[in-house]
């Protein structure tokens, strides 16, 4: 081998690892405009099933069901906002969101009247955490910070919800344009086979996503039912807050239990801790529990394994896997992946014995 050879071999190595610093560099200051596009391709397979009802059933021509159907999406986005943010700055107000020592008074009141009612003494708890105060340490003045952003936050909100909107109009009424887009860096002897993948997973991912937004209203039903009957103010905002956080697989559940516990006993200051706080407390953890038995025992099975067409304990070791791996975002993405992974595996490497086996249901 040649200096001129060695050289040459070189400056390949150099550009081709600068090409690709320069691709990820890129695709890192565009970021945002790729995640407008997963959202609108998500938001597509969700509104696919009800363009199709349209087209088929009520026989409304293509663009026009399009069209009815992203308006529909954004009446309901509307709705939402116009009935949770009232919702939400009322809790806000019943928890002194905005009156940071009221709030620091309110979480002091509630965990002394917790230990003072379970006879316990302020010593051993001290001692218990190694003499740390930890409600002292605490500082409550992100609050309204976290506030402002949330306020700061709403314009760059609409532009991400129109532009998410207008992307997946064009998704659905050009069904073929994320297929045709992909179909450049696929190389012309994998074209049918890409094609055959691509329309499994449309259609798999398509069932998926509209499974999860059944799983989020049975478990939206059940929480408001159960908060309504024990009598929780706000119960709308409470229910929709904690079955859309369950959408994160086992870290959802556990942060929802903790918000609905929270915000009854801070919501109740004033009120006798033992005959009054605590049993409502109390029945809140038991319409979470039955909540998440029929999720756990019903919902998640019927709809998820017939949907990506997985059995149960497959899709568990997949989450647990990817959260370890990933986190939190491994275990939102675990499932959807995990589908096109196997689809592609069955297109492409349909004669392997260990691929036939995990991919025969699909």
């Amino acid at each position: 081998m040649n200096q001129k050879t060695i050289s040459s071999g070189i400056v390949r190595a150099v550009l081709t690892i600068a090409s690709i610093a320069l691709i990820l560099f890129f695709l890192y200051k565009v970021r945002s405009v790729i995640a407008y596009i997963t959202v609108a391709a998500v938001t597509s397979l969700i509104c696919r099933p009800f363009v199709q009802f349209l087209e088929k059933k009520l026989k409304i021509e293509k663009n026009i069901a399009v069209i009815i159907t992203i308006f529909l999406v954004l009446g309901i986005m509307i709705g939402l906002v116009g009935l949770f943010v009232p919702l939400v700055l009322e809790q806000g107000h019943n928890l002194s969101l905005l009156d940071i020592n009221k709030l620091e008074s309110n979480i002091k009141q509630t965990y002394s009247d917790f230990i003072l009612n379970f006879n316990l003494h302020q010593n051993d708890l001290s001692d218990s955490f190694k003499g740390i105060k930890f409600l002292d340490k605490l500082d409550f003045s992100f609050i309204p910070q976290v506030l402002n952003s949330i306020v700061s936050g709403l314009g760059s909100f609409s532009i991400a919800v129109f532009s998410v909107l207008f992307i997946a109009f064009f998704f659905l009424k050009d069904r073929a344009l994320l297929e045709n887009t992909l179909l450049i860096f696929v190389p012309e002897k994998s074209e049918n086979q890409f094609k055959n993948s691509f329309l499994k997973i449309k259609n798999l991912l398509s069932r998926y996503f509209v499974g999860l937004i059944c799983q989020i209203s049975i478990l939206f039903i059940i929480y408001m039912t159960g908060l309504l009957i024990i009598g929780i103010q706000n119960p709308f905002v409470i229910a929709f807050l904690c079955a859309l956080l369950n959408l994160i697989p086992y870290v959802g559940p556990f942060i929802s239990v903790i918000i609905m516990m929270t915000l009854t006993m801070t919501s109740n200051i004033g009120q006798e801790f033992i005959s009054y706080i605590l049993p409502k407390t109390f029945w809140v953890f038991i319409v979470f529990m039955i909540g998440q038995l029929i999720d756990n025992f019903v919902s998640q099975p019927i709809i998820f394994s017939k949907s990506v067409k997985s059995h149960p304990l497959e899709i568990f070791l997949i989450i647990l896997v990817t959260g370890i791996l990933f986190g939190v975002i491994g275990l939102i993405i675990a499932i959807p992946a995990y589908t096109a992974i196997k689809v592609i595996l069955k297109e492409y490497l349909s004669e392997n014995r260990i691929v036939k086996k995990f991919t025969e249901n699909i």
